[in-house]
């Protein structure tokens, strides 16, 4: 699926979620941040991929933090976008 075709339907989807957000919420997934321990094993997992030395399970998993930040820095896209909108007067 090309990436404008990805994007539109991650919009569909994530809309009731942004339509959920409160102020709080929408500040809490802005301060989002991975652990010290997972970003460790990111690094290292994406030093192997560039070396080419991963092993079928390590690219799955890489795969899967890949997709977990996506989605992450997607949600908090939009909930930057939200705290724009919704700026206290």
């Amino acid at each position: 699926m090309p990436s404008g075709e990805t994007t539109a339907v991650l919009d569909e989807i994530l809309e009731p979620v942004t339509n959920a957000f409160s102020r709080d919420v929408a500040q809490a997934l802005v301060d989002v941040r991975v652990s010290d321990a997972a970003q460790s094993r990111i690094t290292n997992l994406a030093e192997k991929c560039n070396e080419g030395t991963l092993t079928p399970v390590e690219h799955a998993e890489y795969e899967t933090y890949v997709q977990a930040v996506d989605m992450i820095s997607l949600l908090q896209a939009k909930a930057r976008v939200w705290l724009a909108q919704h700026r206290a007067s």
